[in-house]
Parts: structure tokens; C-alpha cells; sequence
């Protein structure tokens, strides 16, 4: 979720605001944690069906401390991130299990990677990154793993060159980036995407993939609070920013990109055409 620094827009916005806002639910019921989690939570963490509302609201409190995000106060950042791109989420587990590498992008509490490891993925051959190490605290009491869990955090700025991401340049097979490049305008995203392309192998098959906002015609938009201007691609538009980046870098890419439905009633852009946009895109 956060891995470039936002902190004076959030703090002016927790300045600014004497009530949680109309997109901070205040009295979830079990329904506001999806059933994917749900499952997640027993069979992963071993926490009954009973104890996961009041454990999931608990840990929901600290993380909204740590940065008021939408995703926060919707509980969507405990949506399964794979939804829509099952067939990579097997492809990604059997990579793992053969020994490739991943590293989930702004993984705010790691919950990408819990599914994985669900899933039969190796802990070990998964990195994280997020800016804030608090989230990275908060995920390890989500879901009660600090003693099993051998993936490496680490924290991050994804603008800062010289920051522990540096160390993963050329290193992994695959990069996870959910609800990452939406984040900003067109020119930072090319940036952005430039930077976490950096840390792919050089060789076919290389991958980045996952999902984020987009929309029928691509536009810029003013984003909710301690996010700025985000730029919604299409499909035609996600392709093309990556043809002329392959091309400013001599890198050929295969992209595969398609929509599917947001959460209904969860999105706090207020944009009646914005869906989902995922996302597969493989070096040739």
C-alpha cells in the first residue's frame, strides 16, 4: 500500500478532521471481511470463527494509526488481491516452489503473502516492502506468525535509489503490485514502473503483475486524502505506457490486461465507470 512517502498530506488530513470520515466504517459487521479472509484467518492463523470480527477490528485500529487510508477504513486491505488473476496466483506458487522469487510491492500487512504461503508458496523465496515498518508489525499480530513467517521485509521509499530496495536490483523473478501505480499522475507512474522494473531479472518470463483502479477511458483524477492526482489507465493506455517503456529501456514486453468489478459501496473515488484493472506484464 505505501511504499513513497505521503506523510504531510495524511497529517494535514488528520489535522483537518475532528471525525473519522464517512469512508471509516465504525461498526463492521463479519460481512465487512470478505469470506477469502475469513478462511484465511482459520486456516492460516487458527483464530475461530467466533474471535475473527473483534481480532480483525483490533488490528484494523492500529493500522488506521499508523496512516488513515480508505483501504484502511474499508477493511479492503484485507481483500484477496488475487481475485481475477487465479490462473497467475498457480503459476506464482509454482514458480515460488521452484525455487524463484517474489517481492510483494507495498505490502502494508502482508496480506498478499499469507495468501501465498496458504497456498502452498515457500515463505522464504517471498520478500516485502512498505515504507512503514508499522504496518509490517501490525501484520505479524494479524495473522500470528512471527515465529513461522521466513519471508524479509523490508522498508522503503521506491523513489529513494539508494534505499533497501537497492539490494533487490536484477534479483527477482516476479514483482506483486496491488493498488501501487494508481497512486500517482502519468509521468510519476512511468517513473514508478521504470523503478520496480529495475528489480526484475533480465530474462524471459520476468514478471510484473497485479491490479489497481482503472476505467473505461483513462483520466486523471484528484485521489482521496494523503494520496494526491492519480492517473486511471484502460486498457489501451496500461498497454502503451508499458510499449514506450519497454522501449526507452530496449526491453520487449508481453502485457496482458483486463477488467473486472470493484467491491460495491467500498470505493471512495467517487467515479461511477471506475473498475478493476489487472494486469500481467512479462518480459519476452
Amino acid at each position: 500500500m505505501a511504499a513513497v512517502s505521503n506523510d504531510l498530506a495524511c497529517q494535514n488530513f488528520q489535522k483537518e478532521s475532528s471525525e473519522r470520515p464517512n469512508w471509516f466504517d465504525p461498526d463492521p459487521t463479519i460481512d465487512a471481511i470478505s469470506p477469502d479472509f475469513r478462511r484465511l484467518l482459520q486456516s492460516y492463523s487458527g483464530i475461530p470463527a467466533d474471535e475473527l470480527l473483534d481480532h480483525v477490528v483490533k488490528v484494523r485500529e492500529e493500522a488506521w494509526a499508523i496512516h488513515p487510508f480508505p483501504c484502511i477504513g474499508r477493511f479492503l486491505f484485507l481483500q484477496n488481491n488475487f481475485k481475477g488473476l487465479e490462473d497467475e496466483y498457480n503459476e506464482v506458487i509454482q514458480r515460488l516452489c521452484q525455487g524463484q522469487k517474489l517481492l510483494d510491492m507495498a505490502c502494508c500487512v502482508g496480506q498478499t503473502i499469507r495468501y501465498l504461503v496458504n497456498g502452498g508458496a515457500p515463505s522464504e523465496q517471498i520478500y516485502g516492502c512498505d515504507l512503514h515498518p508499522e504496518y509490517i508489525e501490525v501484520g505479524y499480530k494479524l495473522f500470528r506468525d512471527r515465529g513461522t513467517l521466513k519471508t524479509k521485509f523490508l522498508t522503503a521509499d521506491v523513489f529513494d535509489s539508494n534505499s533497501a530496495l537497492s539490494e533487490l536490483k536484477g534479483q527477482m523473478d516476479m514483482v506483486f503490485a496491488g493498488d501501487f501505480f494508481h497512486l500517482w499522475g502519468y509521468e510519476k507512474q512511468v517513473d514508478v514502473c521504470k523503478r520496480v522494473a529495475s528489480l526484475l531479472r533480465s530474462q524471459p518470463g520476468s514478471m510484473i503483475l497485479g491490479r489497481q483502479v482503472g476505467a473505461p477511458q483513462a483520466f486523471e483524477t484528484q485521489g482521496p486524502p494523503g494520496v494526491g492526482v492519480m492517473f486511471l489507465h484502460n486498457v489501451e493506455s496500461f498497454n502503451k505506457m508499458w510499449k514506450d517503456i519497454g522501449d526507452e529501456l530496449g526491453v520487449s514486453f508481453t502485457v496482458k490486461t483486463w477488467f473486472g468489478l470493484l467491491p460495491t459501496g467500498k470505493l471512495v473515488l467517487k467515479k461511477d465507470d471506475a473498475c478493476r484493472l489487472s494486469f500481467a506484464v512479462r518480459i519476452d
